[in-house]
């Protein structure tokens, strides 16, 4: 696949640098109340989902650090389908409910209170691709806002009601929806709406992420192709 995704991912990792920095400052005035140590994976069961630049870098990266590494590599595969599958149900039952006409914040809160263990988690407690993780994981043990709403790790010592400085995930989140339409764009991916997407972790290890995949050339279909790795 002649692709080079270099120049996006360059802006990608730009954006981690800023996460990384952000979250040393906000840890070095409120040291007493960011708890994150090594050995802690709370934030390794948290029920997210990634654009499509955050889904590429992982992938690449991942195949990267286990080529070669068949026996590592398949274990980890076969905890991605495992949490896939999870995923999928949970989401499955979310629609489901708003369906029927569970208001949405009831059903958000529910998605907030999920539970699912990182694929990337292993029998230590630590992730298998750290240095490469997304950005959610990065900001997780200090407070941040969404939609006007605050939230911070439950294992902090933040006081609930207490002003402190918060990480804006709106402003996190259309930068990497920006990179992500911009991204392909620059494919010429027939599939326009393609940086719009958001795909839990898990699927981002298991997907094959080729030029049929993502809508470059001759292929005639005109929807992404859901292709992953064996998926039972």
């Amino acid at each position: 696949m002649d692709i080079d995704f270099t120049p996006f991912f360059q802006q990608y990792e730009a954006l981690l640098k800023t996460a990384d920095a952000v979250f040393e400052k906000v840890k070095g005035e409120y040291p007493e109340c960011v708890k994150c140590t090594t050995g802690c994976s709370d934030c390794c069961n948290a029920l997210f989902d990634l654009t499509l630049i955050e889904a590429l870098y992982i992938n690449q990266h991942f195949n990267k650090k286990f080529e070669g590494k068949e026996a590592e590599k398949g274990q980890l595969v076969e905890k991605a389908n495992r949490a896939d599958r999870q995923v999928y149900k949970i989401k499955k039952a979310a629609y489901k409910a708003l369906e029927a006409g569970t208001e949405e914040t009831e059903i958000l809160n529910s998605l907030a209170a999920e539970r699912v263990r990182c694929p990337l988690l292993n029998d230590q407690d630590q992730c298998d691709l750290y240095e490469y993780r997304p950005i959610t994981c990065r900001f997780y043990g200090i407070p941040t806002a969404i939609g006007g709403k605050g939230h911070t790790c439950g294992k902090s010592a933040f006081v609930k009601g207490e002003q402190y400085p918060s990480v804006n995930l709106d402003i996190i989140h259309n930068r990497l929806y920006q990179i992500s339409g911009e991204l392909v764009k620059a494919m010429q991916s027939k599939f326009v709406k393609m940086g719009e997407i958001l795909v839990p972790l898990s699927m981002a290890l298991l997907t094959v992420y080729d030029e049929e995949y993502l809508g470059i050339g001759d292929a005639e279909s005109d929807a992404p192709p859901s292709k992953q790795g064996d998926a039972e």
